[in-house]
């Protein structure tokens, strides 16, 4: 009775905190996946894994490992004490076999560790595989692409299947071992009350046993191990667990990067002061490495009312650039600051991106997303600068429809919604990634006088292969 007590209370609370510690761990994960600064770029297959299954593998170590580790602690104790009275020596050799029992979990718990590692890792690499080929579907059909897709994707799914087993296997393996010491273990203590019974110890009896205190401690071995057994049975979880939590670690809590400086090895060497009103930007011997590419180092300032052209040849790691003054990828070396010396505070930069993010829903409230105070005539004013004008008339005004993949938009209305979102936001940078592109000359020439206006109240940094948009910019910087 006290043990079901025990193991219901104990499984009770760990399911309640487990799950309260994954829900905030999600929530805390999905806002650094979706838009915080990331030591490395990753696809978004490798990110739904990191968020789901990662966080899934925790959650399950959690509810299920920890509770029996606790009893795993106390049971055997609790079961020894109340064995002793009964008999003191076999409760002895019952403390004594711990000891080749807790061996056997070490040494089956490190390789179920590496073995757990490889798993998640061929998990990661076949969701990002699958994500992306699902995404370029279209693209794969039209050169006839499939076979060697399916190539592709069968080998990742070997890979996984082959991490998988050899988890299992070990997870067997350590549980075989582990069930030997616990039957040889009962055994013991089987043949000393079976010999003190019998009068057959090969050394003068340490005590008197009778039939009923020996059927007592009989009874009570299996309850000694079984707390060890359950453990060993759930340790695969332990280990899945972990190596999650280890993978998880780079992108469970914002780095205190932004703003610092950095040395060639990517560590922080000196902290700025706590954020303060934007006045420009300060970009000095940044460097962003990449296997096989290496971009800086940069060097340049803006004003906070300024327009500057980022400019280079398709790879030369502009996107990047932004995405690390936007505070989404972590530089390697060098420093990005207000002109001030200051960190830039989470709120100063507005990206618009090649292809934004688009929820589904109406057009009305994807817009909104940047500024869900605004008005319906705020947000109608800013689709009519940018040039959504026609789409609104065309389809329904803000109440149009769209799907998460922007289904009947061009790729320049995509950039549009991306740009009227920056400008809704009210930040003071503005990140824009190939604003024209997609365009026809009339829109490019409309949208290159937008941002000529809006630098005139804000810093404004464009990524682009446009001549006309370079050249009206008030400096380039040339990759």
């Amino acid at each position: 009775m006290l043990r079901a007590v025990a193991t219901c209370t104990v499984d009770r609370i760990a399911l309640a905190s487990a799950q309260a510690a994954s829900r905030t761990r999600r929530a805390d994960l999905w806002q650094r996946l979706l838009g915080g600064r990331l030591a490395r770029l990753i696809s978004s297959g490798e990110s739904a894994n990191l968020a789901l299954d990662h966080n899934t593998a925790i959650e399950n170590r959690d509810q299920r490992f920890s509770p029996i580790r606790i009893n795993a602690v106390v049971g055997p104790l609790v079961v020894a004490l109340v064995v002793a009275p009964a008999s003191w020596v076999a409760a002895a050799i019952m403390l004594g076999t711990l000891v080749p029992f807790t061996l056997g979990m070490i040494l089956a718990g490190t390789a179920s560790r590496r073995a757990a590692e490889r798993q998640l890792a061929a998990l990661g690499a076949l969701s990002g595989l699958f994500v992306d080929r699902v995404t370029h579907l279209p693209l794969i059909r039209h050169f006839g692409a499939e076979a060697r897709i399916g190539r592709q994707v069968r080998t990742a799914t070997g890979e996984v299947a082959h991490r998988t087993v050899a988890v299992l296997r070990t997870a067997f393996l350590s549980n075989a071992v582990l069930e030997f010491f616990s039957a040889l273990s009962i055994a013991l203590v089987a043949v000393y009350c079976g010999f003190s019974l019998l009068g057959l110890l090969p050394f003068p009896a340490p005590e008197k046993l009778t039939l009923v205190p020996a059927f007592f401690v009989l009874a009570m071995a299996p309850e000694f191990y079984l707390p060890m057994r359950r453990l060993a049975a759930a340790y695969h979880e332990k280990q899945l667990g972990e190596a999650a939590e280890q993978a998880l670690a780079p992108f469970a809590a914002e780095p205190e990067t932004y703003g610092q400086d950095f040395d060639p090895d990517g560590s922080a060497v000196r902290d700025h002061a706590s954020p303060a009103p934007f006045d420009g930007l300060h970009v000095e011997r940044l460097v962003l490495a990449f296997p096989g590419l290496a971009v800086g180092p940069l060097d340049f300032d803006l004003e906070c009312s300024d327009l500057a052209a980022l400019s280079g040849p398709t790879g030369s790691g502009k996107t990047s650039t932004l995405a690390a003054i936007a505070g989404q990828l972590a530089p390697s070396s060098g420093s990005i600051s207000s002109r001030a010396g200051t960190p830039l505070a989470g709120n100063v930069a507005a990206w618009a991106a090649q292809r934004p993010l688009l929820m589904t829903g109406t057009l009305g409230h994807n817009l909104a997303l940047a500024a869900p105070q605004a008005t319906e005539a705020e947000i109608l004013a800013v689709a009519q600068r940018v040039g959504l004008g026609p789409v609104l008339a065309r389809r329904g005004g803000l109440a149009m429809p769209i799907d998460h993949a922007g289904s009947g938009l061009s790729g320049g209305e995509r950039r549009r919604i991306g740009l009227a979102r920056a400008i809704l936001s009210a930040r003071p940078l503005i990140l824009c990634d190939e604003p024209t592109a997609d365009l026809d000359e009339d829109s490019a020439t409309g949208i290159i006088a937008l941002l000529r206006e809006l630098a005139a109240e804000r810093c404004i940094l464009v990524a682009t292969h446009d001549p006309a948009l370079i050249r009206a910019a008030r400096q380039e910087i040339a990759l």
